[in-house]
């Protein structure tokens, strides 16, 4: 495989920092521009983040003399240094509309962790293992863009990819209705309990948005391709809650699900345990071997314990049961920053790279 020189846009948050991780050591992409904002410009990198570097790793050697890049003002000349750029900013929305749509115009293909875009109709909106056909509206893309080379792709929201890869499997039984409470860790909104004390023994019922993104965006990543936009799926019927709990990382869900035929205990299982996608077909760098673990411990999966399965990139289950008002119910599990963030968009850039989308 060839090799691609990349930027990071908004290289000194938390997922920034994820990504510089990630890719300090990658055998495809090589960290060629840090960028952020412009109070971080002209600095190096290990300058410009200071205390703000929350990693447990320490800043690679290859990385921490970087001089940051200002975003926005050095756009024309990041673009034309780097093949394709992954964007993690902390900006409002239609302020990250503009600057992807800006890179992608200067021909540089964006990679984004951010959900400005992710409902554009003509953006893929990508979990690689379920929904890589979605890549093929590119094309459509950059005719309404006119660009050759330039595009944005984004991942989807870190809180659906702990349950819906694992309902994915269970489409060919017809699901009808589902309800997911999701308990989502402190680094999902950039925080660490020294940053927020306040989570400290504590729960939060409430997350901002982040109810509307767990309902619908299920419906896009199940979407088809026609006319040269993404039609979303008219079902199921999705409803959820979202709460923050006092964990550092890992998203767990509590999942209910009914059938409009359905299926046996030992059919969920041995879709599980037998489903496997185009990154896992593709061998990619970072795709997990097994993609869905279930684990037969009523006590699994836990944060603690089961979070950085495959290096952060596998789906956790565990405690299927049949329930009293749905078929079935289990818990799902994934890490928020590593296969709901970072890593989730490297494995997207992956497939793109493996399909010729940044040649």
């Amino acid at each position: 495989m060839k090799t691609y020189n990349v930027g990071i846009i908004g290289a000194t948050g938390m997922v920034g920092q994820r990504f510089i991780l990630l890719l300090a050591n990658h055998p495809w992409f090589n960290v060629k521009v840090l960028a952020a904002s412009p109070r971080s410009a002209g600095k190096p990198y290990k300058e410009a983040v200071g205390a703000k570097w929350v990693m447990t790793s320490p800043i690679p050697t290859n990385i921490e003399n970087i001089v940051v890049m200002d975003a926005t003002a050095d756009m024309e000349e990041i673009a034309k240094s780097v093949d394709f750029v992954f964007c993690a900013v902390d900006m409002k929305k239609d302020e990250i509309k503009a600057l992807e749509e800006a890179y992608a115009k200067f021909e540089c293909p964006v990679v984004s962790n951010n959900s400005a875009h992710r409902f554009t109709a003509d953006v893929p909106m990508v979990v690689p293992e379920i929904n890589p056909e979605h890549i093929e509206v590119i094309k459509y893309q950059r005719e309404r863009l006119g660009t050759k080379r330039g595009f944005i792709a984004v991942k989807s929201n870190c809180s659906i990819q702990s349950y819906v890869p694992a309902l994915h499997p269970l489409k060919k039984y017809g699901i009808k209705n589902v309800l997911a409470c999701t308990y989502q860790a402190i680094s999902g909104a950039g925080k660490t309990f020294e940053t927020w004390p306040e989570m400290v023994d504590n729960l939060i019922p409430f997350i901002g948005g982040e109810e509307e993104k767990s309902e619908k965006e299920p419906l896009k990543v199940w979407g088809e391709v026609k006319n040269g936009v993404i039609e979303t799926a008219s079902s199921p019927a999705i409803t959820t809650q979202c709460l923050r709990v006092p964990v550092s990382d890992g998203h767990t869900a509590a999942v209910f699900v009914s059938f409009e035929n359905k299926p046996s205990k030992e059919d969920i299982l041995t879709a599980w345990k037998e489903f496997a996608g185009v990154p896992q077909e593709l061998e990619l760098p970072s795709a997990p071997k097994q993609f869905l673990n279930y684990f037969e411990e009523d006590n699994r999966p836990q944060a603690k314990l089961d979070r950085n399965l495959e290096g952060g990139m596998a789906v956790s289950i565990g405690r299927l049961r049949e329930d009293t008002q749905y078929d079935y119910k289990f818990v799902c599990l994934s890490h928020n920053t590593l296969r709901g963030a970072a890593g989730g968009a490297v494995l997207l850039a992956e497939l793109l790279a493996a399909k010729g989308y940044f040649d």
